[in-house]
């Protein structure tokens, strides 16, 4: 019988809510959002228990998503295929195994449990003969815990507990599985369940650890959820390699030290990488090693579940790089070849592997499998309260060729033929089918290139089931203009508007001008080809400044809030990118043999390994200017919540005149890319008549501009005579290479104004939501009719 885990006492403290500071002539902020009044005993919101909550199956026929897209009807066979195929899958689930809710707790069965009489430990490795428990506990003897094998190739043994009471196993002690393969041979194996894997000082091999400590020294969380922002602005974060030492950062230094800066630059979510388990640090976290483990270099599963709780009292929405698309081909210390078979979790032969990773590709047609991957995606939500995931390498699991080599031209049958894998596509029409019907608050988004249609669907339309997806393509468009030294002149403002904008009807993106991808050593960030050796001697304002650092500066604030604004729903910048952090990230390697090839390494040195906030916080350097721009960029959206809202116009792309027109929400964006031109009295369309004002200006000394264009200017909107499309019109002044913001009088003079206008704008927002008028344009008390 399966051991299932007694669930432990939550804490229900509400979290503080900060009161709404007055503003010297503005008027009153809204009301901060509060937590939820908790009744005696109730959890806070988003940690209750779900167990027994049933995910029910479709009553459609999974034709929805043909309603969008008609070019889908003459795919009409692959896709009524996949939904069969699906459709059989949770009829089989539900039959057989209670339902996506009890089938997505495997780590209740497997690995080990804990009842009042002692543990359980299981492992599915069917091509085993034999199999023992080994560890610190019996002085690693191979012959004192055997284990029994079912019908189904699951191994078990139960440790009783000890005369005095206390566990058979001790916690933090060392654990493995001792397992004879089909061939005769012994090897030892971390089990693959393990929820703590540690590498000793000076050893190569990774250790699995007991991880049960006592009941007083485990973390409550206290807590609620935030709720699910519905503007997503991501601040992409590496644990490791967030301190401004060259040290391996902990996650209690980022939950100090880190997690207040971002909410004060006004990010809502954070996007977590390398937190899985990975026996090579320099895989950035994508060679998993241990699936079930948080990576054990920055700190124990109890320092991280303190970092995420510090996380939602600050109304931060976590999410965290998930890797289902392929696996470590290390055998020492992954899932590889755990039974000594190649197939156990992986396809065999080619299929089977990622020739570009050297890494493992998941059997996603596997019933075991699938049960494997559904359940560590229900660990990281049920155990550590993550708020959502990026799934990565999206691409790959989808098609048989795994985008290698292949080069999307948008043509249907790309996507729908002998190439696409569908056991991969069920795969993840079943976990976004477990976490949104299970967890409500739950993010996803894939990491895409290929534009697969109805990936950002939801299933019961017959889609994938995703909120979002990477719009990769924006990122890929600004390092292909630096990479060909298109001169600004040059740069086509048609061409970057529709790369931005180039999406599937219905689907939402999240936008990007750059990602951890450009910050790696062997690419460039957009700072550093705008700037490049510069950047290390031309960025204090102490100094002149030089043509080179004026226009890199420049470019930069407008490259980001034109992708911010323009490329999705949502929005993603990598820590350090903000203020264009000038060194690449290098990890630490030692000099190694690749394939009959030499690559030399850095001499393990964590140096480039760092973020330098230091350079951020110095006030007198530019970066700086940078970081104070992107602050208020954010702090736009949470005023006017622009990038959220349904209406976007892009009235004018100038290629003589460089200028980009643009309405989000209720504001207007201009942005003069020219180099050198600047102009008075610029005609700009809008939607509305009436009086606005610039509320934004990227030219303002403190974010390293030159003051020619000030905010609080008015401009008044006339009414008739149609511009560029739009029925309204105002003039303004556009100098080079800025970027101006305005806005309704009827806004401003209520009282929604930025926050940098107001007088407490260094305080922290208050927990919750984002306090943007988008459905209600006047503050409480106000009595002018809302737009």
């Amino acid at each position: 019988p399966a051991a299932v885990s007694t669930p432990q006492p939550v804490s229900a403290v509400n979290p503080p809510a900060a009161a709404a500071a007055a503003m010297p002539g503005v008027a009153a902020a809204p009301a901060a959002v509060e937590a939820p009044v908790l009744a005696p005993g109730e959890v806070p919101y988003g940690l209750e228990d779900v167990k027994g909550k049933m995910v029910p199956l479709p009553d459609t026929d999974g034709w929805g998503i043909m309603g969008l897209d008609e070019s889908l009807n003459a795919h009409r066979g692959h896709l009524g295929y996949r939904w069969d195929m699906y459709k059989k899958w949770r009829w089989e689930i539900d039959e057989n195994e209670g339902g996506l809710e009890k089938f997505s707790r495997g780590y209740e069965t497997y690995g080990f449990t804990e009842t009042e009489e002692g543990i359980w430990y299981r492992e599915w490795a069917p091509a085993a003969r034999a199999a023992s428990l080994i560890g610190e506990f019996n002085g690693w003897n191979t012959g004192s815990d055997p284990m029994l094998k079912n019908e189904y190739g699951v191994f078990e043994v139960f440790l009783p507990n000890n005369a005095d009471g206390s566990r058979a196993i001790p916690h933090n002690s060392k654990v493995k599985i001792h397992l004879q393969t089909e061939a005769g041979e012994w090897v030892d194996r971390i089990p693959a369940w393990i929820t703590v894997a540690t590498q000793e000082p000076d050893a190569i091999p990774f250790d699995g650890v007991y991880y049960a400590p006592p009941e007083h020294e485990r973390y409550q969380f206290k807590h609620a959820r935030p709720p699910k922002p519905e503007n997503l602005r991501i601040y992409e974060a590496h644990v490791g390699m967030s301190n401004m030492e060259p040290v391996i950062n902990s996650y209690a230094d980022f939950r100090d030290n880190v997690l207040p800066r971002i909410k004060k630059l006004g990010y809502n979510a954070v996007q977590l990488m390398a937190i899985q388990e990975h026996a090579f640090y320099g895989s950035f976290g994508y060679h998993v090693t241990n699936f079930f483990a948080c990576s054990s270099r920055c700190g124990t599963p109890d320092e991280l579940k303190s970092m995420i709780d510090e996380a939602h009292r600050l109304g931060l929405h976590m999410i965290v790089d998930i890797v289902h698309s392929h696996a470590s081909n290390n055998v020492i210390d992954g899932i590889n070849m755990f039974d000594g078979s190649e197939g156990m979790y992986f396809r065999e032969g080619p299929q089977g592997y990622h020739w570009m990773w050297d890494s493992r590709c998941f059997n996603y047609g596997s019933w075991e499998v699938v049960r494997y991957l559904l359940s560590n995606l229900r660990w990281w939500v049920d155990e550590y309260k993550f708020d959502g995931f990026r799934f990565d390498g999206v691409t790959s699991m989808m098609y048989t060729h795994h985008g290698l080599q292949y080069t999307f031209t948008g043509d249907y049958g790309e996507y729908f033929g002998m190439n696409t894998d569908v056991e991969a596509m069920v795969y993840m029409m079943l976990a976004n089918d477990m976490l949104k019907g299970l967890f409500p608050f739950c993010t996803t988004i894939a990491e895409d290139v290929s534009g697969m249609p109805a990936l950002c669907r939801p299933v019961w339309e017959g889609g994938s089931g995703f909120d979002y997806r990477m719009n990769m393509a924006v990122a890929d468009m600004w390092q292909d203009m630096f990479k060909d030294c298109v001169p600004d002149d040059n740069w086509g403002m048609g061409h970057i508007c529709f790369t931005m904008t180039n999406t599937r009807y219905g689907e939402e993106t999240v936008g990007y001008a750059e990602c951890h991808d450009q910050a790696l050593v062997g690419d460039k960030t957009i700072a550093f080809w705008l700037m490049d050796a510069e950047m290390y001697t031309g960025m204090s304002s102490l100094t002149e400044t030089t043509g080179t650092v004026h226009r890199g500066v420049a470019l930069h604030k407008m490259i980001r809030l034109l992708t911010f604004a323009l490329a999705g729903k949502g929005y993603l910048s990598f820590m350090g990118n903000e203020f264009g952090h000038p060194e690449w990230i290098d990890f630490p390697r030692a000099d190694r043999e690749e394939r009959g090839k030499f690559i030399p390494g850095n001499g393990n040195s964590l140096d480039k390994c760092r973020r330098r906030w230091d350079l951020a916080d110095a006030d007198h350097l530019r970066y700086h200017y940078l970081m104070d721009f992107d602050r208020k960029m954010m702090h736009l959206d949470i005023t006017y919540g622009f990038i959220k809202h349904g209406h976007d116009y892009i009235s004018r792309k100038d290629e003589g005149d460089k200028l980009v027109v643009f309405e989000q929400g209720d504001l207007v964006f201009v942005f003069n890319f020219h180099p050198v031109q600047s102009y008075q009295d610029y005609k700009v369309g809008c939607n509305e008549a009436g009086k606005y004002y610039c509320v934004f200006s990227s030219d303002l000394p403190s974010s390293g501009g030159w003051d020619n264009l000030k905010e609080g200017t008015e401009h008044f909107a006339d009414e008739g005579g149609w511009h560029d499309g739009r029925p309204a019109s105002f003039q303004c002044y556009a100098p080079s290479r800025t970027v101006a913001v305005y806005a309704p009088a009827r806004l401003v003079d209520a009282g929604i104004v930025p926050g940098w206008w107001k007088d407490d704008w260094e305080a922290t927002l208050p927990w919750g939501a984002d306090p943007n008028p988008q459905y209600a344009y006047l503050l409480p008390g106000n009595t002018a009719a809302s737009a």
